[in-house]
């Protein structure tokens, strides 16, 4: 009994290690249809929830359904013009996204760990 508590208790701390490789503050700049767009995202994540902020020149809005699945992270933000999803995955220092509009056109967004 002893060592299934350990073992468990072992486990749980290896997801909340490997959870928290996402928490931080990441940025990187997406290739859009106005241009360049730099982009700053902030994550924390709580168990397989993921909490935080998108925020570039033209707009800073509350991520909304946030998912972080292993290694595999997905969010949304609502904008006026509607909703922009984030789905991708966190290796290290890189975060790489696939970011798609109301139009349902995606676009790369490759975001830095900032240290």
């Amino acid at each position: 009994m002893k060592t299934y508590f350990v073992l468990v208790l072992a486990l749980m701390s290896a997801w909340m290690v490997y959870a928290a490789e996402v928490d931080g503050t990441w940025k990187g700049t997406a290739d859009t249809p106005m241009g360049p767009m730099e982009t700053t995202i902030t994550l924390q994540a709580d168990g397989e929830k993921l909490n935080g902020t998108v925020k570039t020149d033209m707009f800073e809005s509350k991520i909304e359904n946030g998912s972080l699945k292993g290694g595999k992270v997905s969010f949304a933000i609502n904008m006026d013009f509607g909703t922009l999803t984030y789905e991708g995955a966190v290796a290290g220092d890189e975060l790489k996204l696939k970011v798609t509009g109301p139009d349902g056109n995606p676009s790369d967004l490759n975001c830095k760990r900032q240290k």
